[in-house]
């Protein structure tokens, strides 16, 4: 059982007006009231990502169907619209913010909509949720430098722990991306798994640095979404996004061998 697929669902804002930066992104918060209610219904068990995690790295047992919840980045909706939808049901989720893009004391002004506050991520934290890293500005990390890649990672960190008062054990990768120096930077400065994008079912052999996630969107629909946690048609309802990230994917190999190359002249 601990080998089996398992689905973990990538949310970012839950809003009822969302601003065209977050709009595809996003769910209405009808609909992710809706997608909980099928997911109990349906008899999975929502986890968070150290317990999926610890699972296949000790051999611990999970639930039967463990599904996952993971919101990124930090939109003030997971608070106002998810949390109450998953109290009701007694689900846990896993939420990744990016510390630089909530509000406090902390916030660098680059939030894409409206941002939580540290509050309401103390409040989540109580209500069961898992808080984890997304750095501190989301860059695309395997682009950076050595130094700021490390700042990025022990920034977010080290934000998180004093808030909360307990070091954040997971991670999701800003935009999906890593690459082997970023995986191995992430483990050095503290966080035991993390969690990229790929749309596929995650499983046990991806490793604890590359953990792969579904995204559920604005346009996902009730039958939709029931295939994503199901694992049917995954390839067919993602083949454009798998094609856009391959292409993408070269242009930023491309792009850090020309940067190699100019470092050493």
């Amino acid at each position: 059982m601990n080998e089996a697929a398992v689905p973990i669902l990538m949310y970012h804002a839950v809003s009822t007006a969302p601003n065209d930066a977050t709009r595809d992104l996003s769910v209405a918060p009808e609909a992710f009231a809706e997608q909980m209610a099928l997911i109990g219904d349906l008899g999975f068990t929502p986890v968070n990502t150290a317990d999926l995690a610890a699972s296949w790295r000790d051999g611990r047992p999970l639930p039967a169907r463990p599904v996952l919840i993971t919101f990124d980045d930090g939109y003030e909706g997971v608070h106002r619209h998810a949390l109450p939808a998953l109290t009701k049901h007694g689900f846990a989720a896993s939420l990744f913010v990016t510390t630089g893009w909530l509000k406090g004391p902390y916030d660098n002004g680059g939030g894409l909509d409206t941002m939580l506050d540290w509050d309401q991520v103390r409040e989540l934290a109580a209500g069961g949720v898992e808080i984890g890293g997304h750095s501190h500005t989301h860059p695309q990390l395997d682009d950076l430098d050595e130094d700021r890649l490390r700042f990025e990672l022990r920034r977010c960190r080290r934000i998180v722990a004093d808030e909360l008062g307990t070091r954040p054990a997971s991670f999701a990768y800003p935009y999906g991306y890593s690459s082997r120096r970023v995986r191995v930077a992430v483990r050095e400065t503290g966080f035991a798994q993390a969690l990229a994008v790929g749309n596929v079912l995650a499983r046990r052999g991806q490793g604890p640095y590359a953990l792969r996630r579904v995204t559920v969107r604005r346009s996902t629909g009730v039958e939709e979404f029931e295939r994503l946690i199901e694992g049917r048609a995954i390839g067919r309802n993602f083949a454009r996004d798998r094609a856009l990230t391959k292409g993408f994917a070269m242009v930023r190999r491309a792009r850090q061998v020309r940067k190699a190359i100019r470092s050493r002249v």
